[in-house]
């Protein structure tokens, strides 16, 4: 009697869970705090530039803007391209970019050259968080990978933690220059993390269904020996492309429900979250806080992050990932406006904290329920255009709250806390459980 054949996806659960992918967690993940450092680094030194060069509030919001755009373009171009060439150019390139223009930025002799390095730096950036998610899904068991992709997400808090402590260091005792040394410091992790991607190898899904047999069973086979395991891959069964690689193809009838949902919650969080935490600083400010109690908060803030992942990471494998996603939403929106209207030390960074708490956790759930919602052939397309509405609302978020915060500051916050329940709300009517599915 014949052997029976094996698909990939097969493959993986018999190779399972090991050092490969523990190596490609650290390797992501020191990309995803480079990442985070690179967009949440704009609201320390925006006060400090706006100060040097004076800037109108307007000038100011668009170097917060600059970024999104470029992530935007980055995450449409790079989520798409990968689908057609492969994920390893996409891995490679888009945090050589992040990095590269990152550095540039902490240069700029004017104002002009500091948005334009800044919307590269996203071009970078905006890649790297579809193609990363899309590489570490497709080497990760189904029974782990709820919880190993929400911990991928959690490596945004460790770069958000760093570059707060960076700036609590920096910025007070060089008022001038420690904006540029700062933005020069955030450029490093990226640079290093562009030598170590070199050595990950193609996405063995990705090559299967691009009728690469030879080449996908060498993977799994490199896989299984770092893992310590064994596997025939000789049984491996070819198989064959089931979607266009389009963007149309997001719409297709089995799938449109699916890319409603998505990008209403991709933009809904990114409107609340980017929204509060660029002009988080200046808030604090306007709630009475001096300049150095300002920076102790938002690093208060930003290690509330972690447990918020943790816990979040924990509950997508006991509550399934639609429910967790939409109960971090709606709290999130909840915390957003009690941090408007609370009063008193305790009560505001309390707020503000729990706030942090259930965002950050909301994001790791959306990042990890995204590529489980496609297949192999438009995972990276979709998770792309998905995380493009995120740029959308991000470039909007930093202009908006500039024009809302000169009316009231409840107001701005009132409008983030509305987005939050509101994507929290489109998941729940919309959305369809992926725990335990291949």
């Amino acid at each position: 009697m014949a052997e029976r054949t094996l698909t990939v996806n097969e493959a993986i659960e018999e190779i399972g869970l090991g050092r490969f992918q523990y190596r490609l967690l650290a390797i992501c993940g020191a990309s995803w705090a480079a990442d985070a450092m690179e967009v949440v680094i704009i609201s320390y030194v925006i006060p400090v530039i706006v100060q040097q060069w004076d800037l109108g509030s307007g000038q100011a919001g668009f170097i917060g803007t600059a970024i999104f755009i470029g992530m935007l373009v980055g995450a449409w171009f790079w989520g798409t391209i990968t689908d057609y060439v492969g994920r390893k150019i996409g891995f490679q390139l888009t945090i050589l970019a992040d990095s590269v223009f990152g550095f540039l930025s902490a240069l700029s002799p004017s104002y002009v050259f500091l948005v334009i390095t800044r919307a590269l730096t996203g071009f970078g950036v905006g890649g790297t968080l579809p193609v990363d998610f899309a590489v570490f899904s497709e080497y990760l068991p189904r029974r782990n990978r709820g919880w190993y992709l929400v911990l991928l997400e959690s490596f945004w808090a460790l770069g958000t933690i760093v570059v707060a402590g960076l700036a609590w260091l920096i910025l007070p005792s060089a008022p001038r220059t420690g904006w540029r040394v700062l933005l020069a410091l955030s450029a490093v992790p990226g640079a290093i993390a562009f030598f170590v991607r070199r050595h990950i190898p193609e996405s063995p899904r990705y090559l299967i269904v691009e009728g690469r047999e030879e080449e996908a069973r060498q993977v799994l086979q490199h896989v299984a020996q770092v893992n310590g395991t064994t596997l025939d891959v000789d049984r491996l069964q070819a198989e064959e492309r089931t979607e266009a690689i389009t963007v149309a193809a997001l719409w297709k009838k089995r799938f449109i429900r699916t890319t409603v949902m998505l990008w209403v919650a991709w933009f809904a969080i990114s409107l609340g979250y980017y929204g509060v935490i660029i002009w988080l600083p200046g808030i604090f400010v306007e709630r009475g806080f001096e300049f150095l109690r300002t920076y102790q908060n938002t690093f208060l803030l930003a290690l509330a992050q972690l447990p918020g992942y943790f816990s979040a990471a924990y509950l997508v494998e006991r509550w399934g990932r639609k429910l967790t996603l939409a109960v971090y939403l709606v709290f999130s929106g909840v915390f957003t406006y009690l941090f408007a209207v609370v009063s008193g030390l305790s009560l505001i960074v309390g707020a503000a904290m729990l706030m942090s708490f259930f965002t950050l956790g909301a994001w790791g759930v959306l990042y990890a329920y995204t590529p489980e919602l496609y297949p192999t052939e438009v995972r990276a397309t979709g998770m792309g255009w998905a995380s493009g509405m995120t740029r959308i609302a991000g470039a909007i978020a930093p202009v908006l709250g500039g024009q809302l915060l000169a009316i009231s500051l409840v107001l701005p916050l009132t409008v983030y806390a509305v987005a939050f329940v509101v994507g929290g709300v489109t998941v729940l009517l919309l959305g369809r459980e992926t725990k335990g599915r291949p």
